[in-house]
């Protein structure tokens, strides 16, 4: 087992593990348990009541946080050549077509945190999938990261929009902004991706959907929610 430091043990004395928090005094918390001399993200973990085997139990999407994550996203754009100023112009850090796909593929080149695409570029892009998969940066539909609108995209993704998807597990992590910000914008942030979350049930899911809720400052220990009070 993990051996955990003097800080950490000390602000964990503060959370009751056995008890499930409201919403607001949760957040509190958090802000009180983080123990990193940076400003540290909060983190949403929610385990799912669905298999993500099956291809009928996924759930994904992308949503804008209304007070943004705290962080800018380098956006890389991939598109046709006659579109790259556009991209330049609508606020894209890196725009290119097949030389930045060959970028990535021979130089190992992960200097940015989402890729958007045309529809156009997506059979080149296929050519690296299996080194952007992994990595969640392979572009989507869903997510919104593959259109033909550009600057919406890149806007979005400046604002603060995320995107969430289970992982192996059927856990969705998500960062809700940092511990410097006003609980308040904490609370409307976390409310706004639940939200989505919840509406984004799969049909075929039976059972207790939302089957729990921790949230948590980077490092620091997760504080359960009390999911009844949230739909």
């Amino acid at each position: 087992m993990k051996k955990r430091g003097k800080k950490y043990q000390e602000v964990a004395k503060l959370v009751e593990s056995s008890k499930l928090y409201d919403l607001e005094e949760a957040l509190n918390l958090v802000k009180q348990t983080s123990t990193t001399k940076f400003d540290s993200t909060v983190e949403l973990h929610v385990k799912l009541g669905v298999d993500s085997r099956h291809a009928d139990q996924q759930v994904r999407g992308a949503v804008v946080l209304p007070n943004g994550t705290g962080k800018t996203l380098k956006v890389l754009v991939i598109c046709k050549e006659d579109r790259i100023k556009e991209a330049e112009q609508a606020g894209a850090d890196y725009a290119g077509g097949e030389d930045m796909i060959g970028k990535i593929q021979k130089e190992n080149w992960f200097d940015f945190d989402v890729i958007v695409a045309t529809p156009d570029m997506m059979a080149a892009i296929g050519k690296i999938g299996r080194v952007l998969g992994p990595k969640g940066l392979m572009p989507n539909p869903k997510a919104g990261t593959v259109t033909m609108d550009i600057a919406k995209a890149i806007k979005d993704i400046k604002a603060g929009k995320v995107e969430y998807r289970l992982d192996k597990t059927n856990i969705i992590h998500l960062p809700i902004g940092k511990v410097s910000f006003e609980v308040p914008k904490l609370s409307e942030n976390f409310a706004t991706l639940m939200s989505a979350i919840v509406k984004a049930k799969p049909a075929a899911a039976k059972g207790q959907y939302l089957k729990s809720i921790t949230i948590s400052s980077t490092m620091g220990p997760g504080i359960k929610l009390n999911t009844t009070k949230i739909s």
